[in-house]
């Protein structure tokens, strides 16, 4: 069995150009993850969490260093390639869940499948992640019908569907209250155990981020050491 990392990030750095002003939000970030890892960068608003979630998975390149995703290099691919990487390997779920209002739940889920071209078993799998996330029975319910936790779980099935080997998790749950938000954690962990799916999840939770087995901060564009939270797991 290979030890290669699903993911690597090698001395990251991301500055942005203004005129004459040069803002540095990430600073050499090196850190890496492996298959089925679950792990959360818990950090303030404007630490530079959204930008590194952003280069990981590749709608946006570093200034300098590397990312790697099973040994291949993001910066060497091409557009093209980093797109379809994403449809097929890595899946996001934002804080807003960003479904389309005039298709419902299966539809929404079935999207990635159809852009793929695996239009046949598009429905089907579509169906069995409603399962697995519990909303079978909201399948043809368009967004404004369901829950602020219902639209996020379709959220999910949708960035799961093509059976990623990773998902990046940005506040994934910034837009729930407490009760919403500890069951789509569950949800994550039960999809992490069943399936074998890596999660990234960056949040500024610290609660909800003691529930994942690694974290570490985020603070001024660099990544601090590991961090060890209060709480149970």
């Amino acid at each position: 069995m290979s030890n290669q990392p699903l993911l690597l990030c090698h001395h990251l750095c991301k500055k942005y150009q203004e005129g004459q002003v040069s803002t540095e939000v990430l600073k050499n970030v090196t850190f890496s993850m492996q298959q089925g890892e679950m792990m959360a960068i818990v950090g303030s608003s404007g630490s530079g969490k959204s930008t590194l979630l952003h280069l990981l998975g590749g709608l946006d390149s570093p200034t300098a260093g590397e990312v790697l995703f099973k040994g291949k290099s993001l910066n060497k691919m091409s557009a093209s390639g980093r797109a379809e990487l994403r449809n097929s390997e890595i899946g996001f779920i934002y804080q807003f869940h960003h479904l389309l209002p005039d298709f419902n739940a299966l539809e929404n889920v079935a999207m990635p499948l159809l852009i793929g071209g695996k239009k046949r078993q598009a429905q089907q799998k579509a169906l069995d992640m409603l399962a697995a996330v519990g909303l079978e029975n909201r399948a043809h319910h368009r967004p404004s019908e369901l829950s602020g936790g219902e639209r996020q779980r379709v959220a999910i099935a949708r960035a799961l569907v093509n059976e990623p080997s990773l998902v990046l998790a940005d506040e994934p749950t910034g837009n729930l209250d407490q009760r919403n938000a500890d069951s789509i954690f569950e949800l994550l962990k039960e999809l992490n155990q069943r399936q074998g799916t890596a999660f990234l999840v960056v949040t500024h939770d610290l609660k909800l981020a003691d529930r994942l087995a690694r974290q570490v901060e985020m603070r001024d564009g660099y990544l601090q050491d590991e961090l060890t939270l209060m709480g149970e797991m």
